[in-house]
C-alpha cells in the first residue's frame, strides 16, 4: 500500500479515490475507508447539534432576559432555524436524530451552558430538561415568553 492513513490523511484519501477510479479494489484500505464514511455521518450530527445548541441558547436568552431582547437575537434564532432545516432537508436521515433523547440532552446541555456564559446567569437558573417541543423550537413564529 502507498500512503499511510496515519501519515497524511489527505494524501491517503486522494490515493484511495484514485484506486477506486482505477478499479484497484484489491489495494484499498477498507478499514479506514469505512471509518471515514462513518465519520461523515457523525460530522453531520455534530453540525446539527452545534446549530441546535446555538438556537436553544438564544431561545433561553430570549425567555430569561426579556429586557435584552433585540433584533440580533431574532436574526440569530431565525438563521439557526433555517440552517437546521437546511441540514435536515439535505440529509433527511437527520430527522431521526431529533427523536433521540440522548441527542436532545446533549444539545440542551450545550445550549444551557452557552446561555449561562452569555447571560451571566447561573447554570441552575435554567430548566434541567428542554422545555419546548422540537416543533416549537423549529417554528419560525415561536418565541418563548
Amino acid at each position: 500500500m502507498g500512503i499511510s492513513y496515519e501519515q497524511d490523511i489527505i494524501a491517503w484519501a486522494n490515493e484511495q479515490a484514485r484506486l477506486i477510479r482505477a478499479g484497484r479494489f484489491d489495494l484499498l484500505d477498507l478499514e479506514h475507508i469505512a471509518e471515514e464514511i462513518e465519520d461523515v455521518g457523525k460530522s453531520e450530527q455534530r453540525e446539527l447539534e452545534s446549530r441546535m445548541a446555538v438556537l436553544l441558547a438564544h431561545l433561553l436568552k430570549w425567555q430569561f432576559q426579556p429586557e435584552r431582547r433585540g433584533a440580533s437575537w431574532q436574526i440569530t434564532i431565525r438563521g439557526q432555524r433555517n440552517m437546521v432545516s437546511k441540514r435536515i432537508t439535505k440529509t433527511p436521515s437527520l430527522k431521526y436524530t431529533l427523536q433521540d433523547s440522548d441527542w436532545w440532552s446533549d444539545a440542551w446541555f450545550d445550549g444551557v451552558t452557552q446561555a449561562s456564559k452569555e447571560t451571566g446567569l447561573e447554570f441552575d437558573v435554567f430548566p434541567e430538561d428542554c422545555i419546548w417541543t422540537p416543533e416549537q423550537i423549529l417554528d419560525q413564529a415561536f418565541l418563548p415568553e
